[in-house]
């Protein structure tokens, strides 16, 4: 299906899919090569995902893995601002994604450094209220374990959102959250039946445990894995891929449009 999204008053065309490189301004995420803290790391690691063919930049501050503690509301926003100010001066024409569930962390995002898109991993009935009134994309997971348990919660958060007024939305089946191995795979299997919510799809598999646990591995050696399911979420109508490894999944999606010209 053909999707747009309409970012600064811009239509950004998905007819082919796109990368998002992530960009983790945190001590604490799970693939310890992404950890970027300082100003000089941030710069870099932008620079490096718009040279690769990132489409988008998703920049974090709290980690969200399984297990992890979580930055306070104050230690989110202060690493927030400095991501944000680096990228902002580093890319400026870049289209920069906050990954948050904190709606003032959202507000502030886009009403102070212009944020375009606000990917969020715990939707709440006040972040719904946020990003309706900032008029930005909004990127909804679900936590569900099953896809038809899942097509039920977006029907019914996708009604709330159309209530508010928002337009631009990206699904994310959560892959990692409130899932087991099996479930994560199940998901993968038949994802391409969210496609009845005539909606964009967003995938993050990059280095996640559904791959190394089940590979016997780790973190670090899963890069083979991720293109691999990378793969297998284009073939299932994924229209964005989240990752840590821009140009290979670049590469993966140029091969992939190839194949089915």
């Amino acid at each position: 299906m053909y999707y747009t999204l309409n970012v600064r008053g811009q239509l950004m065309d998905l007819s082919e899919p796109l990368v998002m490189g992530i960009l983790n301004a945190t001590p604490d995420s799970f693939f310890a090569a992404s950890r970027q803290q300082t100003e000089e790391q941030i710069a870099r690691r932008a620079r490096q995902i718009v040279s690769e063919g990132g489409s988008f930049i998703d920049v974090g501050a709290c980690s969200t893995r399984p297990g992890a503690d979580r930055a306070d509301e104050a230690e989110e926003m202060a690493r927030l601002r400095t991501a944000l100010t680096v990228v902002r001066r580093e890319v400026p024409d870049a289209v920069v994604s906050v990954d948050t569930f904190r709606p003032d962390m959202a507000r502030m995002a886009v009403e102070e450094y212009g944020a375009d898109i606000i990917n969020d991993v715990c939707p709440t009935m006040e972040m719904f209220r946020m990003v309706s009134r900032l008029r930005v994309p909004y990127i909804l997971m679900s936590s569900k374990p099953t896809i038809r348990e899942m097509l039920l919660e977006f029907a019914d958060w996708l009604q709330q959102l159309r209530d508010l007024g928002q337009k631009d939305i990206i699904l994310d089946p959560g892959f990692g959250f409130g899932k087991t191995l099996d479930q994560n795979y199940a998901v993968m299997s038949c994802m391409d039946r969210l496609q009845v919510m005539e909606l964009p799809v967003l995938v993050g598999v990059s280095r996640k445990s559904m791959i190394y646990k089940f590979l016997g591995s780790s973190p670090d050696e899963a890069l083979n894995g991720t293109t691999m399911l990378n793969t297998v979420a284009l073939q299932k109508s994924a229209a964005i891929l989240r990752v840590h490894d821009v140009r290979e999944a670049v590469e993966c999606v140029r091969l992939y449009n190839r194949l089915t010209v």
